[in-house]
């Protein structure tokens, strides 16, 4: 075990390669690239819609199809079974992630320029954390709009788990949730620095003499 964190903490001393430093300079972009698309949509279909009511959730606002129709016309079908009025207002997540994606833009490019492993380490754990913490809140987001539903709504069906990736049917609407260009750009920049990570222990690991035993 005691060799096991000297090698950790050799590794995390080290210092990156001019390209490793470069590499992650470029990953800034597609972050950055995130905030103008959509990370996920939401879209409703029914006989009475053939061609589906969307709703697009971005990093800082919220977005309907057919110029923001759609997200009011979703709104007053909700309002009948009772379901909270979808808005930026009640999704407070919308108020911090910008600020936090930022933050991470700050620290990659801190990494950059200090250029230790360590930094790249630190910003790989954070980078798990914000993004698991995001998707633990956007699941909660759901659960709360189907569970705490009006009791003096005009319809009344059962309290219900919206999709969360794929379809389901609720009622005569079939619902469907799914990431679009953001969450991809998203996960080009987290997966990007979190394998960069693992690499520089990997690239140690095959340079270390394999030992063997002597007579």
């Amino acid at each position: 075990m005691k060799r096991r964190l000297d090698g950790f903490m050799t590794v995390a001393r080290d210092e990156l390669r001019g390209r490793d430093r470069c590499l992650l300079l470029a990953l800034i972009l597609p972050l950055a690239i995130s905030f103008f698309f959509p990370l996920w949509r939401i879209r409703m279909e029914a006989p009475q819609y053939p061609r589906g009511l969307y709703m697009d959730i971005y990093l800082y606002k919220l977005g309907g199809g057919n110029g923001g129709h759609d997200l009011a016309e979703l709104n007053a079908l909700n309002h009948y079974i009772g379901m909270h009025k979808i808005e930026r207002s009640t999704v407070p997540e919308l108020g911090w992630i910008p600020f936090a994606f930022g933050v991470l833009a700050l620290l990659t490019l801190r990494a950059a320029v200090m250029g230790r492993v360590r930094d790249l380490i630190d910003l790989s754990v954070l980078i798990c954390y914000v993004t698991l913490f995001f998707l633990a809140r956007f699941i909660l987001m759901l659960y709360r709009y189907g569970h705490d539903l009006d009791p003096t709504a005009a319809l009344k069906i059962e309290p219900f788990m919206p999709a969360i990736v794929g379809s389901k049917q609720v009622g005569n609407f079939t619902t469907q949730s799914y990431p679009l260009a953001g969450t991809l750009l998203v996960g080009i920049f987290a997966g990007g620095v979190v394998l960069l990570t693992a690499w520089q222990f990997f690239r140690r690991a095959s340079r270390e003499p394999v030992s063997t035993g002597g007579a």
